[in-house]
């Protein structure tokens, strides 16, 4: 039986055409899967919040959120939650931060979100912890932390409203504190108001 052979101009289209061939696949590939990448970084809702502290300080803050894939509900209950990126200023009218009246605040903080009404009710509630940086150390009248990196707690609760449910407000109890990490730890307190706009 006769070998059949090829050419080397026949070996190099084939391998062109083969190269092309993957190349296509890839790049369709790619753009099936760039739009699933690039959505899931933009963000849910813009918010931004302001409230008061212990020791005459003022907290403002603006970020983003991202919502989680999943809900489940229980009954007539409705659970979900997100991701919160925060990035703020702290201010005291002690003028005791080793010479800065001014601190900035960064946190990534999990919440978990309930609707007791279930996923059509305006109403919600939730709660979240995360990690915080405030820089520099934070030092007001009689509360001097000791570490930069402390962790926010959060309560709070809002309803949502417009035609596409587009805005929310909510009242919000945070808490500042190291754990315990070091000492002193005397923690800060916050009641602050928070407006949201989903996107």
């Amino acid at each position: 039986m006769p070998v059949r052979t090829f050419s080397a101009p026949t070996i190099t289209a084939i391998a062109a055409l083969s190269l092309v061939h993957f190349a296509s696949i890839a790049a369709a590939a790619a753009a099936s899967a760039a739009p699933s990448a690039v959505d899931d970084l933009i963000p849910s809702t813009a918010f931004a919040q302001a409230g008061i502290g212990d020791e005459h300080t003022h907290a403002y803050i603006g970020g983003f959120t991202w919502d989680w894939p999943w809900r489940h509900d229980w009954g007539p209950a409705s659970l979900s939650g997100y991701f919160e990126a925060a990035f703020g200023r702290w201010t005291t009218d002690e003028h005791g931060v080793e010479g800065n009246s001014w601190m900035t605040q960064v946190g990534l903080t999990p919440v978990l979100r309930a609707r007791p009404g279930g996923s059509a009710s305006g109403w919600f509630a939730e709660i979240g912890v995360g990690p915080n940086l405030i820089l520099p150390l934070y030092r007001s009248g009689r509360k001097h932390f000791s570490t930069e990196f402390n962790f926010g707690d959060e309560f709070g609760f809002g309803r949502d409203f417009g035609a596409h449910r587009q805005h929310e407000l909510g009242l919000r109890a945070e808490h500042f504190s190291n754990a315990g990490i070091e000492h002193p730890n005397p923690g800060e307190n916050f009641a602050q108001l928070r407006y949201s706009y989903r996107f």
